[in-house]
């Protein structure tokens, strides 16, 4: 997009960062200078709350650093991880579509920096654009899908199976990422055992043997990807 279009806060970084996104790269010029125009930038510390559960909507975000985890918390006050919003990510469509409270809580995890287009303002200028609609409602197909292919997987896949997808699908930031995927997921195994619904032991026992298969090498609060075709074997999914 045109240089002019950013806001002069974002830093260089951030600049590469939106063109990687493949929803926001392939939205229209005029879109995508009314998300740059109307948002505002929100400085989180670690565990802040963007939002919570049943409170109104307020936009459409970007994480421009850091990460959130979008959760649910039992009545055990023990977190339920359904997602890790990474970088590049655009979210809170949802919302924004159909007018009603957040679904669940979205949680700083660690210092991140999001970009917020405030909901007033953005639902203002898409009565008066609707045809941009349609770039918004495909934002929430494109992760209704990634839903239903979740939900398969653990009716069909083994843990191990299961674990090598979803790293796979991080790495290419669920389908979002324009650029090259990752190689290397700054990840706790906590939070992906979360995210998997598995104990840690659980998940620490998958990740050994993925890496004893030499696919993938497990770091100090990460992990580093090797081969990304054998690691989609390694989950049964044949190669596209």
């Amino acid at each position: 997009m045109d240089d002019q279009d950013i806001p002069e806060s974002f830093t260089p970084a951030w600049r590469e960062l939106l063109g990687s996104d493949a929803w926001f790269a392939a939205a229209s010029a005029e879109l995508r200078a009314a998300l740059m125009r109307l948002g505002r930038l929100r400085r989180l510390g670690a565990d802040e709350a963007l939002f919570a559960r049943g409170q109104a909507a307020e936009g459409l975000c970007c994480v421009l650093d850091g990460a959130l985890r979008i959760r649910a918390l039992q009545a055990d006050g023990s977190e339920a991880v359904l997602a890790f919003v990474e970088p590049g990510q655009w979210f809170g469509e949802i919302s924004l579509i159909d007018g009603r409270p957040r679904t669940h809580d979205a949680v700083a995890d660690g210092p991140t920096t999001v970009w917020q287009v405030p909901q007033p303002a953005l639902l203002e200028w898409l009565e008066a654009h609707p045809v941009h609609w349609r770039p918004i409602a495909q934002l929430a197909c494109a992760k209704l899908r990634m839903a239903f292919g979740m939900l398969e997987d653990i009716a069909q896949l083994p843990l191990q199976g299961r674990l090598a997808k979803r790293l796979w699908l991080l790495a290419h930031g669920y389908g979002a990422r324009s650029g090259p995927p990752r190689s290397t997921l700054r990840l706790p195994q906590e939070q992906l055992a979360l995210m998997l619904g598995v104990s840690r032991q659980s998940a620490n026992k998958a990740l050994r043997a993925l890496e004893a298969r030499g696919v993938i090498a497990v770091r100090y609060g990460g992990i580093e990807l090797l081969d990304l075709d054998r690691l989609m074997e390694a989950a049964g999914v044949p190669l596209q």
